[in-house]
């Protein structure tokens, strides 16, 4: 870090030179710094970002998660800093991990009764606010942090557990047995005329283990009704579970786990966001679970035969609805 903060002393010191104070101009310099510091910790400094009301500080920090992890809002040098931060407060500027700073001072609130201050003059000073900043996490996020991991470590030992009632369904269970051949059959008529049955049961693992957290944060209890290839793989599981095995029991014992990644989930109130946060939940979860497809294929929640049918699908409709198509390079891709 130490050569970001020389740069950005002697990048304050040329504007000085130029006698340029202005808060547009002179805060290009922090937010270099910031940035370079926001990396270190796997942050990603996003200018403008508006807040879920409408607000829009001069940067946001979000993690691997898409969590908002920090805020900066860089004052005028000419401002009284500690009338723009009560104004701040006052339109609903968070005060958790906030950064407001006029190039001489900065205020840092870590929670509204948590507040720091730094003499930014002196170069220790920048040093401790910078690292203070980014290493940061709220009570919450530890706590989300600490599930996912242990999610990812209980993950093939509850997939070992899935699979051998899943075995003993199949010799054991003739509604399973039946409901299973039929998902079977309709998984290669629709998706992909190769699939295997390891394949139709890895998809019955990774629902069980994850429906729960997709439902409950995007909000929609009608997922697995409203979703086709969902629906029918809870029908498949309705069989699964009619003799002896109890899918609510089963998962009981990640009620913990669910919960902290569900509280933070739903905190996240934008479509994308919610979309980019369960996409890295479940990067985590499939390297817990199958180390060697998320190596060989890449991690997304979707399998593969599912993205071909839905691709193949929207290629006949807008072909045949709207004599149109997708560039020949994505319909050769969807051919093939």
């Amino acid at each position: 870090m130490q050569p970001a903060i020389d740069a950005y002393y002697e990048t304050l010191s040329r504007y000085s030179s130029l006698d340029v104070t202005r808060e547009q101009s002179v805060r290009q310099a922090m937010q270099t710094l910031l940035a370079e510091a926001a990396r270190e910790s796997r942050w990603t400094l996003v200018a403008e970002e508006p807040l879920p009301n409408g607000k829009r500080p001069d940067a946001t920090f979000f993690d691997d998660y898409r969590i908002r992890r920090g805020y900066w809002e860089a004052k005028d040098t000419h401002d009284d800093l500690e009338t723009e931060i009560a104004k701040k407060f006052g339109i609903g500027y968070p005060a958790d991990n906030i950064l407001f700073e006029d190039t001489r001072r900065a205020v840092l609130y870590q929670g509204r009764n948590n507040r720091f201050e730094f003499d930014l003059t002196r170069p220790n000073d920048l040093r401790d606010c910078m690292r203070q900043f980014v290493n940061y996490a709220a009570p919450d996020i530890q706590e989300f942090y600490k599930a996912v991991d242990e999610f990812a470590l209980r993950l093939p030992e509850l997939a070992r557990g899935l699979k051998d009632r899943i075995d003993t369904e199949h010799t054991q269970n003739a509604a399973f047995r039946t409901a299973f051949s039929e998902f079977h059959e309709l998984c290669r008529t629709a998706l992909n005329p190769q699939i295997s049955i390891a394949t139709i049961e890895e998809m019955l693992i990774q629902h069980l283990l994850t429906e729960r957290l997709f439902r409950t944060i995007f909000d929609n209890s009608d997922f697995t009704r409203r979703n086709v290839i969902a629906n029918e793989i809870e029908k498949v599981i309705s069989a699964l579970t009619s003799r002896a095995f109890n899918r609510q029991e089963f998962l009981r014992q990640l009620d913990r786990y669910y919960l902290a990644i569900e509280a933070k989930g739903q905190g996240i109130t934008e479509w994308s966001e919610k979309q980019g946060f369960l996409n890295r939940v479940y990067e985590r979860f499939f390297q817990g679970y199958s180390v060697r497809q998320a190596d060989t294929h890449g991690v997304v929640y979707t399998p593969q035969e599912i993205v071909g049918f839905m691709l193949r699908s929207v290629e006949h409709l807008l072909q045949t609805e709207f004599g149109t198509s997708f560039s020949v390079y994505s319909a050769n891709s969807i051919r093939e």
